[in-house]
């Protein structure tokens, strides 16, 4: 059965790297490298990655790199105006994990989004100035590269430089982008912007972004100060004025990045290392991986009927105490180590019924004493050393606020709209959350970012991450189990269709190509409802294979490739 299970699947991602499903050109996505390797969402960014690597630059010059590069090519999600979260692994087994995620204002107010009766105005937590949160991203570089980096910090932003001054070919599903986004930068940025043409732009357009190839310049020469500081500074109060924008010079003189304690656990015999609160990933994905953990799920096999249950069962009761208990830790006492417990988890589940659907009405957060993103984007680096990174990255929805800081090139995030801008309220990506994810000044927004790094047998074994807002904990939980329970490769973890469940709203989200109809019809005849959407998430995998090589998987829903040496 296992045997026949695992010629359908090989099968069925053949077919369906080759006939598109909705996804973009594949057959430059991966390969297999023996030295290092770089998984980036675009392909100038993964060049850059690998360029440092074989310059001796180690995993962490890399991803600096591919940071600044992404914010250059990628702007829709890569960025030097948000923020994010980095996972990191060193060849000796040591672990460590960077935040540096976005803050709210000193100025923020806890119903700075309500009307005066007390009712959500969406659109101000989405786009504008006022949507946007203090960035962290340049800061995070910086503190990166003081602890771990070898080569120069102007060597690292050069190649973003030279692709601001000089430009880029997009690509064709760029020029989409830009296109369908054209009428909201106009409206957002009166004053224009690089990525504001007249007519339509096309595959291999030039993209030349002199403004922010300065502000780069500037953050080349003078570390983080060349952006919290002096002239970049003055340019984003400035545009805070413009707008209704309440970031101050102070609040951008006063972020910190901030080193964490990885949030470790197990699966299957392998060691899960994964971000800690203000994310609600790790936490997140280690509770689904346990909440399995006792079902037959190889022998059941990849989207079964069975499996599909207990993976969504899974999913409804684990973000249910995510909507709860998860948030900033510097200002909410929060149960991670009760939530990533086992016993608990695996209790949670003893009253999944496979023969119907738990509504979500009925599942509540676990109460425990004495307690009260979709365009994101990941990067995956193993050096040849064996240094590991995984870093997700975000300006919150794409484009972020859509506003450009005038005169200095970059996009502003809107990731005000992540905190719960009223109790039982949804944000962008349909999830509510409740006091622990309330506004508060200087706090960090509570994120689903999902960096996340795997061992077997105290060897480095994934390097994995995604984007996609509320889906990339599952998405990351289902490449994890495609790779230890089905046995795929790199490429066929990343490429496989996924499904999606948050508790509320009550419905499996799934791929076009997810789930056979055979599976639907019986879940839907058993109390599921079933939602069709378009893609969900972009992940970046690499696997260590036995003889040490670097096995690459790039998602080919999107531009996204994978480079190494």
């Amino acid at each position: 059965m296992i045997k026949s299970t695992r010629t359908f699947l090989s099968i069925f991602l053949i077919i369906n790297l080759f006939i598109g499903c909705k996804t973009s050109n594949v057959p430059n996505t991966t390969g297999t490298f023996s030295q290092a390797a770089v998984v980036t969402a675009h392909p100038i960014a993964s060049q850059v990655g690998v360029d440092i690597l074989e310059k001796g630059g180690n995993a962490i010059d890399a991803a600096i790199a591919v940071q600044f590069a992404l914010a250059v090519v990628y702007p829709n999600a890569g960025n030097i105006g948000g923020g994010g979260f980095m996972v990191y692994r060193d060849k000796s087994g040591e672990v460590n994990a960077l935040d540096f995620r976005e803050k709210a204002p000193a100025n923020a107010t806890r119903d700075m989004y309500l009307d005066k009766e007390g009712n959500a105005i969406t659109d101000l937590s989405l786009y504008g100035q006022l949507a946007a949160g203090v960035p962290g991203t340049v800061a995070g570089m910086e503190e990166a590269h003081k602890k771990y980096g070898s080569l120069t910090w102007k060597e690292l932003i050069a190649p973003a430089i030279e692709l601001a001054t000089k430009g880029f070919a997009i690509t064709e599903m760029q020029a989409g982008e830009f296109n369908k986004h054209k009428e909201q930068f106009q409206q957002l940025n009166p004053l224009g912007s690089a990525i504001i043409k007249d007519g339509e732009w096309k595959k291999d357009d030039l993209f030349v972004q002199k403004e922010l190839g300065n502000t780069l310049q500037r953050i080349a020469d003078q570390g983080r100060d060349g952006f919290y500081k002096g002239e970049t500074a003055d340019l984003i109060v400035k545009e805070m004025q413009r707008g209704n924008g309440i970031i101050s010079k102070s609040d951008l003189e006063n972020y910190d990045a901030v080193w964490r304690n990885p949030l470790v656990g197990s699966y299957k015999n392998h060691k899960i290392i994964s971000m800690p609160p203000p994310s609600s990933g790790g936490t997140s994905l280690i509770a689904l991986l346990q909440s399995v953990a006792h079902y037959p799920l190889k022998e059941w096999g990849f989207q079964s009927d069975s499996t599909v249950r207990v993976m969504v069962e899974a999913e409804r009761r684990i973000y249910a105490d995510r909507a709860t208990h998860l948030g900033d830790p510097d200002f909410w006492k929060v149960p991670a180590n009760e939530l990533i417990d086992s016993a608990f988890n695996q209790q949670r589940m003893l009253g999944v019924n496979l023969s119907k659907a738990t509504p979500s009405a009925d599942v509540k957060a676990t109460n425990f004493p004495g307690y009260e993103s979709e365009q994101t984007t990941h990067f995956s680096i193993v050096d040849k050393d064996g240094n590991a990174v995984s870093l997700t990255t975000t300006l919150n929805g794409s484009y972020g606020a859509c506003v450009f800081v005038a005169g200095a090139g970059f996009l502003l995030n809107n990731e005000m709209d992540d905190f719960s801008v009223k109790p039982g309220v949804p944000n962008l990506y349909g999830l509510v959350g409740g006091k622990a994810n309330a506004i508060e000044p200087n706090k960090r927004m509570l994120s689903s970012m999902t960096p996340t790094i795997v061992e077997k047998d105290g060897k480095l074994f994934m390097v994995v991450g995604t984007p996609g807002g509320s889906t990339i904990m599952t998405s990351v939980f289902q490449t994890i189990l495609n790779v230890i329970d089905f046995g795929m490769n790199a490429q066929e973890s990343v490429t496989a269709p996924r499904f999606h469940h948050q508790w509320l709203p009550d419905q499996i989200d799934v791929e076009d190509r997810a789930i056979s109809e055979e599976v639907r019809k019986n879940l839907e005849k058993d109390g599921y409802k079933i939602h069709v959407r378009g893609n969900i998430g972009r992940v970046e995998n690499i696997l260590i294979l036995p003889d040490g090589k670097r096995q690459t998987g790039a998602d080919p829903r999107g531009d996204d490739i994978a480079k190494g040496y």
